[in-house]
């Protein structure tokens, strides 16, 4: 049976580039959503989806926060994938032709240099790899698509630049997400246990729930709030910490965090990439 990996955008967009370099033997299941992708593994029309988190220049995904308590699924890894800009063209084109480049809102100001160099009026797109297929419907040889090289793989365009963003840390972390769930440790391998939580409303009830971490040496990695049904007054928090839930010192920190949330959910345990140590 062929196993399918499902994503948020066209083919050839940066999510299905993570697909592709983390998961070479699934099929891409491109979804409009993130709650397509997201139905699409409940509904079994595929085995994983790959959701963008967070950015290391833009901060976290809208909306990822919110569905994921809710999705049914569980995370049983993770993926980063460095952002990396070409400018692709009609075949036959060349640079000095290009005097428009259409791409996602967020790729223009990361290639604002290269395109000021040389001349290039940047146009935002819905979608970047979405643009690359409408140049190629179009036939424009004035216009460029920014986007991953993947998407000029795909479309059948040419290359006519690459790595042009302005800075070279700009990174994206996917999750991996499933319909079961997998605590199994790996022999050698770090692990990472993400949950989400809300706290009772009695005074300092965040600074007491997150006592038991530091007293028990567990290192939270990531800790951020956000509300919930569009209530100021109901926030919930989503964390992240190193360890499995197995772990003594991760038990009795989860312990002591029950006595001050009204809510606990745990969404997975998995293996820490190593990316983490390089992006």
């Amino acid at each position: 049976m062929t196993k399918k990996i499902a994503f948020q955008g066209e083919l050839g967009a940066y999510s299905h580039e993570a697909c592709a370099d983390n998961y070479p033997d699934y099929v891409p299941l491109p979804c409009k959503t993130f709650e397509d992708v997201i139905e699409a593994v409940n509904s079994k029309q595929a085995h994983l989806a790959m959701l963008p988190v967070e950015n290391s220049t833009y901060g976290r995904v809208a909306d990822i926060h919110r569905l994921l308590p809710s999705s049914g699924l569980h995370i049983i890894g993770e993926a980063f994938t460095r952002v990396r800009i070409s400018l692709m063209a009609m075949p036959g084109a060349v640079l000095s032709d290009i005097k428009k480049v259409r791409a996602h809102m967020v790729l223009l100001p990361q290639a604002a240099a290269f395109l000021s160099k040389n001349g290039i009026e940047g146009e935002n797109a819905a979608d970047s790899a979405g643009a690359a297929a409408e140049l190629v419907e179009s036939g424009d040889m004035a216009s460029g698509v920014l986007a991953s090289e993947i998407a000029a793989n795909i479309y059948k365009l040419n290359v006519l630049a690459s790595d042009i963003e302005d800075h070279g840390h700009n990174t994206t972390r996917f999750l991996v997400m499933s319909r079961d769930n997998d605590l199994a440790r790996q022999d050698g391998v770090r692990m990472m246990t993400s949950f989400v939580f809300r706290v009772r409303n009695i005074p300092a009830a965040l600074y007491k729930a997150m006592g038991g971490f530091a007293t028990n040496g567990v290192n939270m990695t990531k800790l951020e709030s956000y509300m919930v049904a569009g209530h100021f007054t109901a926030t919930q928090f989503y964390a992240e910490i190193e360890g499995h839930l197995e772990d003594n010192d991760v038990q009795l920190a989860l312990d002591e965090l029950g006595y001050f949330t009204s809510e606990v959910t745990i969404l997975g345990t998995y293996p820490r990439s190593g990316d983490r140590d390089v992006s």
